[in-house]
C-alpha cells in the first residue's frame, strides 16, 4: 500500500507518516474481514481466498515491495466479476446478501492491488467499513463487540493519518526534523496511545447514548439474515434424520432461566412442533393454525387443549407451576418452545397462533422471535390414573393420529410381541419404552445411504440411530396397537451454567420424543431414547460459562434491547435511588440520635463534676490548639533553628534570611516588586552605604542558595545585623538633620 510518487508541485511526503497510514489502512482492512469472519456466515472458498490476498498484501507490505496491478486489468476484471455476481446471486448463492458478501470481498481484493490515487484508498476504508457493517447483520456474537473494538482503534488511527497526510501534501514546506528518527519513533508512540483513548471515548459516548436514547426493536434487516439448519428441524414438514444433523453443532440455540431455580433442578423438555401425519419417511402436520387473542397485560393464554378437541382435566394432580424465560439465539425459527402444559406466553409480538398440536408460532413479521417468558404447569398424571384412562377416541384424532403408511409386516409382529403381557394403554406404551432403551443403542452417525424403509433398517438391521429413529418407531408401533400418538421435536436442557442461573440449550440438545394420547388426560409425553444426565461443566468447560454469561447479556441487553429494557433499566434506577436515599436517611437519623445522646451523658457527668470537666476542657482545648496549630509551630522551630545555624542547610537558609532582608528594606521605604531581580533591587537603594551592604548580602545570598555554600550562608545573620545598624544610623541621622538645620 506504498503510496504513489509525489508530483513536483507538492512537498514531499514524511517517510513516518506514509508509513504508519499503510500499516493502519492494512489493519483496518484486516480488521474488518476478521469481523466478518467471525459471523461463521461466510463459505470457505471466500475466506480461504480472501485470506490469501492480505497475507500476501502484507507480505508485500513488509518488504516494501510497491507491487500494483495494472489498470487494463482492473477493469476487465471488474466486468466479468459483474457477470459471476448475477450467476451468484441465481444459482450459487441464491442469497441477496451472500451474493452481495462476495461483491464486497472481490472489490476489496481488487483495491488491495490496485492503489494508486487518494480516492482508491478511501474507497478501500469505505469496504472495510461495509464488512463490518454486513458483519452487523449476520451475528449477534457478543465477539462482535471485540471485534469492531479493534477495528474503531485502526479506524482512528487510519483517519488521523489520513488527515495528516492531506495537510503534509497541502503544506509548502515540511519541518526540518521530519525524517529524524526519534520523530517517527514520537509520532508512533503518540498514535498509540490517543487511539485507544479516542476509541474508549467514543464507546463510552455511544453507550450512553445507546442506553438513554428512546429505543424500538424493529426487525428491518432481519429478512436478510441467513436461515440456519436448526430452523428446518422446527417445520411442519420433516424427513427423518433432520435432528440427527442439527445435534452434530454445538451452536447455543437459546438460554433458559426458570424463576426461584438456582442449582438446575429441572430436567426438563422443551416443546417445539408436534407432527402427526408420517409417510414412511417424514412427518409433517396439518397447516391449521389458530390466532391467540392477546390479553391487557400482553400476555397470550395458550389453550389447554388438543385444538379441535374438548378440554381434558387431570383428577387428584396436584399442579407444578413455573415461569421462565426464554432468550433464543437468531436460528430462523418461528417456533416457541415451551415447557409441558403451557399456560401462557409474554413477548413484544403482535400476534401469535397455535396450531391444532399445541405448538405456538410467531406470526409477526416484523419482529423475529428473540425472547420471551411463559408460564407452565410441569406436574404429570402418575401412572396408576393413566391406567384407569378409558373412553372414546374421538374421530378426528383417530384420523390423523392412527394414520399408517405401507409398513414392513415385522413392526407390527414386533409391538404385538412386546406388549404381549400388557393389559391397559399405558403399560403397553411403558413396555415399548423400555425396550427401545435398553435393547438399541444411540449414535449421530447417520447412514452413508438412506435406505428405503427406514424405520425397518433400524428396528432389524442397525439397531442403532438417534432419537429420531427411537421416537418414530415407538410412535408407528403405538399406533398399530390402536393408541394415538406423534411425534415431538424440540430441546432438552441439559446444561446448567449456574453463574447466570441459566439452561444453555444447544444445538447438539435438539431432542425428538413420542406423545401419546389418553382420555380424559390428553396428550402424554413417553421417551423411548436412552436418557443422558444434567451436566454441570468443571475445568476449563466451567470457564466457558463465564465467557456464556457475557454473551447472554450482549444478547439481552445489547442485541434485545428496547423500550421495555429502558423501563425495567428506570424503574431499577428509581427504586435504587429511592433505597440508597431512604439509607442515608435511616443512617442520619440514628446519627442524630446518637449524637443527643451522647450531648446528653456529657451534661449529666459536667454537672456532677464540674471542676474535673473544667480542668478536662482547658487541657482538650489546649491540645486541639497544638493540634491545629503543630504545622506553623514546625515552621516557626525550623525557620529558627535555620537562622541559627545557616550552615547546615545553605539553600533554604538563604531564602529566609532574603525574605527578612527584604521586610527590613520595606520598613525602609524599599520594596522590591516580584518582577526585579536581586542586583535590580541593589540598584534601585539610593542611599550609599545601605547599597554596598545590601550588595554584599546580595552576593552571600546567592553563593548560598544557588552555589550551596556554607560559609557564605553563616555569613547572612552577621551582614544583616550590618544592614539593619546602617539604617539605624542613618535613620538617626536624618532625625539629626531635621532637628538642627544648617
Amino acid at each position: 500500500m506504498s503510496s504513489p510518487v509525489a508530483q513536483s508541485d507538492v512537498a514531499p511526503l514524511p517517510a513516518a507518516i506514509d508509513r504508519y497510514f499503510d500499516l493502519a489502512l492494512y489493519l483496518l482492512v484486516l480488521m474488518g474481514f476478521a469481523t466478518l469472519a467471525s459471523t461463521a456466515a461466510l463459505d470457505w472458498p471466500a475466506i480461504t481466498l480472501v485470506a490469501a490476498a492480505l497475507a500476501i498484501r502484507g507480505y508485500l507490505l513488509v518488504r516494501g515491495s510497491p507491487f500494483v496491478i495494472s489498470e487494463r486489468w482492473s477493469t476487465p476484471l471488474t466486468l466479468a466479476y459483474a457477470v459471476f455476481y448475477l450467476a451468484d446471486y441465481f444459482a450459487l448463492s441464491g442469497n441477496f446478501l451472500s451474493a452481495t458478501v462476495h461483491l464486497v470481498l472481490f472489490g476489496l481484493v481488487v483495491r488491495l492491488f490496485t492503489l494508486r490515487r487518494e480516492r482508491d484508498y478511501t474507497m478501500l476504508a469505505v469496504l472495510a467499513f461495509l464488512m463490518v457493517l454486513v458483519s452487523a447483520v449476520l451475528t449477534v456474537d457478543s465477539i462482535f463487540l471485540f471485534c469492531f473494538a479493534g477495528f474503531m482503534l485502526a479506524a482512528v488511527a487510519t483517519f488521523v493519518l489520513m488527515e495528516m497526510r492531506r495537510s503534509s501534501r497541502a503544506a509548502s514546506f515540511q519541518a526540518r526534523d521530519a525524517s529524524d528518527p526519534r520523530v517517527s519513533s514520537r509520532m508512533g508512540f503518540s498514535l498509540a496511545g490517543l487511539s485507544p483513548l479516542l476509541v474508549l471515548l467514543i464507546l463510552t459516548g455511544a453507550a450512553v447514548i445507546f442506553f438513554l436514547l428512546p429505543r424500538m426493536s424493529a426487525g428491518y434487516l432481519s429478512a436478510y439474515s441467513f436461515g440456519t439448519e436448526v430452523s428446518t428441524g422446527f417445520s411442519d414438514r420433516v424427513e427423518l434424520g433432520r435432528i440427527g444433523q442439527i445435534q452434530q453443532s454445538s451452536a447455543v440455540v437459546m438460554h433458559i432461566q426458570i424463576e426461584g431455580d438456582t442449582q438446575g433442578s429441572y430436567d426438563l423438555k422443551w416443546r417445539g412442533v408436534a407432527l402427526g401425519l408420517f409417510d414412511g419417511s417424514s412427518w409433517s402436520n396439518p397447516r391449521e393454525q389458530y390466532v391467540l387473542r392477546r390479553q391487557p397485560d400482553g400476555t397470550f393464554v395458550l389453550p389447554l387443549l388438543d385444538l379441535p378437541l374438548t378440554p381434558v382435566v387431570w383428577p387428584a394432580t396436584p399442579a407444578r407451576p413455573i415461569h421462565y424465560r426464554v432468550l433464543m439465539e437468531p436460528i430462523g425459527t418461528s417456533v416457541f418452545f415451551i415447557a409441558p402444559r403451557g399456560r401462557d406466553v409474554n413477548g413484544p409480538y403482535r400476534l401469535v397462533a397455535v396450531d391444532q398440536a399445541g405448538a405456538v408460532y410467531n406470526l409477526d413479521i416484523q419482529r423475529a422471535l428473540s425472547r420471551y417468558e411463559a408460564d407452565s404447569d410441569v406436574a404429570m398424571p402418575t401412572p396408576a390414573q393413566l391406567r384407569s384412562a378409558r373412553g372414546e377416541y374421538p374421530r378426528r384424532l383417530q384420523l390423523i393420529y392412527l394414520q399408517l403408511p405401507p409398513l414392513d409386516p415385522r413392526i407390527p409382529r414386533l409391538a404385538a410381541q412386546i406388549t404381549s403381557s400388557a393389559r391397559t394403554n399405558y403399560d403397553k406404551a411403558a413396555a415399548l419404552e423400555t425396550y427401545l432403551q435398553m435393547r438399541y443403542g444411540y449414535t449421530l452417525q447417520l447412514p452413508r445411504t438412506v435406505p428405503k424403509d427406514p424405520l425397518a433398517n433400524f428396528l432389524f438391521e442397525r439397531k442403532q440411530g438417534h432419537c429420531e429413529y427411537f421416537s418414530s418407531s415407538m410412535a408407528v408401533m403405538l399406533r398399530t396397537l390402536g393408541i394415538p400418538s406423534r411425534v415431538v421435536n424440540g430441546f432438552r436442557s441439559n446444561e446448567f451454567n449456574d453463574v447466570t442461573s441459566n439452561y444453555v440449550v444447544r444445538a447438539k440438545d435438539a431432542h425428538s420424543w413420542v406423545e401419546a394420547y389418553f382420555p380424559g388426560y390428553g396428550w402424554i409425553s413417553f421417551d423411548p431414547t436412552p436418557a443422558g444426565s444434567l451436566a454441570t461443566p468443571h475445568g476449563w468447560a466451567r470457564v466457558m460459562l463465564y465467557f456464556d454469561a457475557m454473551a447472554s447479556f450482549w444478547r439481552e441487553w445489547v442485541i434485545s434491547y428496547d423500550i421495555s429494557h429502558q423501563t425495567v433499566l428506570g424503574q431499577e434506577a428509581i427504586r435504587g435511588g429511592r433505597s440508597l436515599w431512604e439509607q442515608a436517611r435511616l443512617w442520619a437519623r440514628l446519627r442524630y440520635a446518637a449524637l443527643l445522646q451522647s450531648a446528653s451523658q456529657a451534661q449529666n457527668a459536667i454537672q456532677q463534676s464540674p471542676r474535673r470537666w473544667g480542668v478536662a476542657g482547658v487541657l482538650i482545648f489546649a491540645a486541639l490548639l497544638l493540634l491545629t496549630n503543630a504545622g506553623r509551630l514546625w515552621r516557626m522551630l525550623r525557620d529558627r533553628r535555620l537562622r541559627a545555624h545557616p550552615e547546615n542547610a545553605p539553600t533554604d537558609a538563604a531564602v529566609l534570611w532574603y525574605e527578612q532582608m527584604a521586610r527590613l528594606l520595606v520598613r525602609r521605604g524599599v520594596r522590591k516588586s516580584s518582577t526585579q531581580t536581586p542586583l535590580e533591587l541593589v540598584r534601585m537603594i539610593a542611599d550609599q552605604p545601605l547599597r554596598e551592604r545590601v550588595a554584599e548580602f546580595t552576593e552571600a545570598y546567592e553563593s548560598a542558595r544557588f552555589g550551596a555554600s556554607p560559609a557564605d550562608a553563616a555569613r547572612l545573620p552577621e551582614l544583616y545585623e550590618e544592614i539593619a545598624a546602617a539604617k539605624q544610623h542613618q535613620f538617626q541621622a536624618n532625625r539629626a538633620d531635621t532637628t538642627h538645620p544648617d
